[in-house]
C-alpha cells in the first residue's frame, strides 16, 4: 500500500512539473528528421523529439543565435557534442537550464546544484536584456532530500559567468512564471556596494510574477522593493494568470487569463497600481483567443505575437511539426499584430491602439517567442522546435 501511495505522489508531481500538465512522451525507435522544410520556413526539432517544456527564444542574437532556452525531463537527452560536464544519461527532471541551437548543440547550460538550487528549476524565461535569464528555484520546504514538499524562490542568472541573484528565496508558487526587465545596455558593476547594481549594473530592474493569490505581482527596484499587485478584470477574479511578460520599454505587460485548459483570454496592461487590463480582441479569422502572447519589437515598431489553437484544443503542442500533414494550420498557427502604446494613465482607447490586421506568421503554433532579428521562433511542450523563417 505504501509503495502504491508513493507511486501516486510521484506521478502527480511529474505531471505538474511543466506548463499545462503535458502527458509523458513515449520514445520510439523511429529516427527523427533533423530538419523539415515547410512553406513557412525550416523546422528544427529540439532534443530530437524528446519532451521539453517552458521554451523561450534566445534574446541574444550575437552569442546565442538561432537558439532556445528550455527545461528537460528525466531520462536521456539527445543533443550533439555536449560539454564534458553536461550529462546525457540518467538525467534528473528539471536539473538544468539549457540553451541549444538548430543543430542540436548545447550553447550554454547551468546545473541546479552549481547555483544553490536544491530540487529543480521551473518556468525559465529569457529576460528583456540579452545577458540575463530568470527562473524559479525549487527546494523542499521541510528540508528533506526527496523534494515532495516543494517551495520556490526566484533567481536571475547571468549568462556570462552563471552567477545567480536571488530576488526571493521562498513563498513563490510553482506556476509563478517570473519575467525580468533590465535597463538596456548596462553591465555589472562589481565595485558597487549595492548587490543589485553589482549583479545587473543598474537599479533599473523590474520583475513580474504570479503570486500565491493568483495576481500579477510587480516590483520596480528603481523605486523600491515593494510589491505592487496589478488589477484583474472584475469578472475574471478567479481566472488563473499565465506567463506575464514585460515589454521592451519596461512599461507594459502582456499575459493570458485562463478559466480552464480550454478557455483563455489575452490582455495588455500598463505597469501601474491603478491600470486596468485591456483584452486583446478576437478578430474574425482567428482560431482562438491569443495564447502565450509575447512582445516583439522590430525597427521601432511594437508587435504582440501569439499562438492560436482550434476549438477544443489546449495550449499544448501534441503534434509532430516534422509531419507535413500538420503544416497546414490544422493544429494551430502563429500570428501577430502591430500595436501603438501610450503610457501615463491616458484613456484605454488611446493607450492601446491596434495597427492593421492580424497577420499570420506560420501555420503551426509557436509559444516561445520570436528572436530580436525576426528570423527564428521557438516552441515546446510537449515537443520542442525552432522555426527558421524565410
Amino acid at each position: 500500500m505504501k509503495k502504491e501511495l508513493l507511486f501516486c505522489i510521484f506521478l502527480v508531481l511529474f505531471l505538474s512539473a511543466c506548463l499545462y500538465e503535458p502527458e509523458p512522451y513515449l520514445d520510439t525507435a523511429v529516427p527523427q528528421q533533423e530538419v523539415q522544410t515547410s512553406a513557412f520556413g525550416k523546422i528544427y526539432p529540439v532534443n530530437t523529439g524528446k519532451q521539453i517544456c517552458n521554451p523561450s527564444i534566445s534574446n541574444d542574437t550575437i552569442n546565442y543565435p538561432a537558439s532556445i532556452l528550455w527545461l528537460n525531463f528525466s531520462g536521456t537527452l539527445v543533443l550533439k557534442d555536449p560539454p564534458a560536464d553536461f550529462s546525457l544519461n540518467k538525467v534528473v527532471q528539471h536539473d538544468r537550464l539549457t540553451v541549444s541551437d538548430t543543430a542540436g548543440r548545447v550553447q550554454w547550460f547551468v546545473m541546479r546544484d552549481s547555483i544553490g538550487v536544491q530540487c529543480q528549476f521551473q518556468d525559465p524565461e529569457w529576460s528583456t536584456h540579452p545577458d540575463f535569464v530568470i527562473a524559479l528555484a525549487g527546494f523542499d520546504s521541510k528540508g528533506k532530500a526527496n523534494c515532495l514538499d516543494m517551495d520556490y524562490g526566484i533567481i536571475g542568472v547571468r549568462l556570462a559567468d552563471k552567477k545567480a541573484f536571488w530576488f526571493y528565496d521562498s513563498a513563490i508558487p510553482e506556476e509563478g512564471f517570473p519575467h525580468l526587465w533590465v535597463k538596456p545596455g548596462v553591465v555589472p558593476d562589481p565595485l558597487s556596494s549595492d548587490s543589485l547594481v553589482q549583479f545587473f549594473g543598474t537599479r533599473e530592474v523590474q520583475i513580474v510574477f504570479v503570486d500565491q493569490d493568483n495576481d500579477i505581482a510587480w516590483v520596480n527596484y528603481a523605486k523600491s522593493a515593494d510589491l505592487v499587485k496589478l488589477k484583474k478584470p472584475q469578472d475574471r477574479a478567479v481566472w488563473k494568470v499565465d506567463s506575464p511578460l514585460i515589454s521592451a520599454d519596461g512599461k507594459w505587460v502582456v499575459y493570458n487569463l485562463m478559466d480552464n485548459a480550454y478557455t483563455w483570454e489575452a490582455y495588455i496592461q500598463e505597469l501601474s497600481a491603478h491600470s486596468v487590463p485591456v483584452k486583446i480582441p478576437l478578430e474574425p479569422g482567428m482560431l482562438s483567443a491569443p495564447a502565450q502572447p509575447h512582445w516583439w519589437s522590430f525597427e521601432g515598431r511594437v508587435f504582440v505575437l501569439w499562438a492560436e489553437f482550434p476549438s477544443g484544443q489546449t495550449m499544448l503542442n501534441k503534434a509532430d511539426f516534422l509531419n507535413s500533414s500538420v503544416q497546414d494550420g490544422s493544429v494551430g498557427r502563429t500570428a501577430m499584430r502591430e500595436v501603438l502604446l501610450t503610457s501615463g494613465g491616458v484613456p484605454s482607447d488611446m493607450a492601446i491602439e491596434w495597427v492593421g490586421a492580424v497577420r499570420e506568421v506560420a501555420k503551426v503554433p509557436m509559444t516561445g517567442g520570436r528572436s530580436p532579428d525576426g528570423f527564428f521562433m521557438a516552441t515546446g511542450t510537449n515537443y520542442g522546435y525552432l522555426l527558421s523563417l524565410p
